[in-house]
């Protein structure tokens, strides 16, 4: 939640939203304040559901798939219910942002840490839809006849500059968000057309793959991670290269990371120019600091190739406290009800089990690392073995 540095009237609740991991990140809205509607809600959709949705996937294996349907429903509930419990803190408080409410319960120490939060959780998704972007469209360039290993197109580096160069960087420095509006639109599309492909090939492939070992196994040892993550995972890793099919998913995969990317620099920069520069940032300022946030993210994925572990962490310690415990941790101070009144009682279960999953997940992803088979072909896409991609058997 971020001021746009427009004077708010003082009797409205917290203006809040969900980003697409699951967490309470701050979403700038438009400077004009009368963007369109349609393209606000476009806006909105995208970075809830956005590419966030392909990676589901991950966070359901780590979980176990019944328990990981469970906890996508838990997660949903408690985000909604932080949600409503920030809203009470902004009317107990009397005050209209997540920042102002965080200021006003916890102090400048308490806002320090929001934003620092706030900053981390979009700048490290950039980061990972960089190097998605770099892994799924050389890929797809693969494919192309005539383009072999050493063309520049199947260079990750080159591609991850390329696209921001073209395409991020130009779409990150507008100031108002809603003109995103039709670029989130297509994202939208084209995210449907993924899970198109994915229903596809679920049907095509599935009476030929060998079942996974202990797929349907209620609960698995890395659940908390799940609780954390929510979000990452690329599930075209799963198919051949050489999948005409999954090719086209994977463009599609590829545009829809970087549509996406220009919503979390917005976030970002928001939360920048509130922390050092009052709300308001000017043109020269604004440029400055676009290309700086985009500069260094750029940087970092051109370097790393594999975040699985960041990610990990950065759900746990950026996520969690963002969803399970700043929300709860402003009420219970702020709440004039009766320390056994329903929502108190709730605010300190959810309190309770977002450290545990911050302090847990955080052990767990040290200890067990997600592995980093980053471009790695599966086992059935060999010659030797079945030819799967167009869902047949060999002759």
């Amino acid at each position: 939640m971020e001021r746009d540095g427009s004077e708010q009237p003082p009797d409205r609740a917290p203006q809040i939203e969900t980003d697409d991991h699951t967490a309470l990140v701050s979403k700038p809205r438009s400077k004009g304040g009368n963007g369109d509607l349609a393209s606000a809600g476009f806006n909105i959709i995208n970075s809830i559901i956005g590419s966030g949705i392909i990676g589901l996937p991950y966070s359901m294996k780590e979980a176990g798939f019944p328990l990981g349907v469970l906890l996508l429903f838990g997660v949903a509930y408690i985000t909604d219910y932080s949600i409503i419990l920030l809203i009470k803190g902004g009317n107990l408080s009397s005050t209209n942002t997540y920042q102002e409410l965080v200021k006003k319960t916890y102090g400048f120490l308490g806002y320090l840490i929001l934003s620092t939060l706030q900053f981390l959780y979009p700048f490290i998704a950039m980061i990972s839809y960089n190097i998605i972007t770099g892994d799924t469209l050389t890929k797809v360039f693969l494919r192309i006849p005539g383009v072999g290993s050493e063309n520049v197109l199947t260079d990750r580096r080159f591609i991850i500059l390329f696209t921001t160069v073209i395409f991020t960087l130009p779409l990150s420095l507008y100031r108002d968000i809603a003109k995103l509006g039709k670029v989130s639109l297509v994202s939208l599309l084209l995210t449907i057309v993924i899970l198109v492909i994915v229903m596809v090939r679920t049907v095509t492939l599935d009476p030929q793959i060998p079942k996974s070992e202990n797929a349907w196994v209620f609960a698995k040892s890395n659940a908390l991670q799940a609780i954390g993550v929510m979000s990452f995972g690329d599930i075209f890793e799963n198919y051949c290269r050489d999948d005409n099919l999954a090719t086209f998913g994977r463009f599609c995969y590829g545009v829809t990371v970087i549509l996406t990317f220009p919503l979390e620099c917005f976030v970002t920069r928001e939360v920048i120019a509130n922390v050092f520069f009052h709300g308001n940032l000017s043109t020269a300022f604004h440029i400055v600091v676009t290309v700086f946030i985009i500069a260094v993210a750029t940087g970092v994925s051109l370097v790393y190739d594999c975040l699985g572990i960041v990610l990990e962490l950065n759900g746990v310690l950026s996520a969690t406290p963002l969803v399970f415990i700043i929300p709860t941790a402003c009420y219970l101070r702020l709440s004039e009800e009766r320390w056994n009144h329903s929502d108190n009682l709730i605010s300190c279960l959810i309190l309770a089990v977002g450290v545990l999953v911050m302090t847990v997940g955080f052990v767990l992803t040290i200890l067990h690392p997600q592995e980093c088979s980053h471009g790695k072909e599966m086992f059935y896409c060999f010659a030797s073995n079945v030819s799967f991609h167009n869902g047949t058997l060999p002759p």
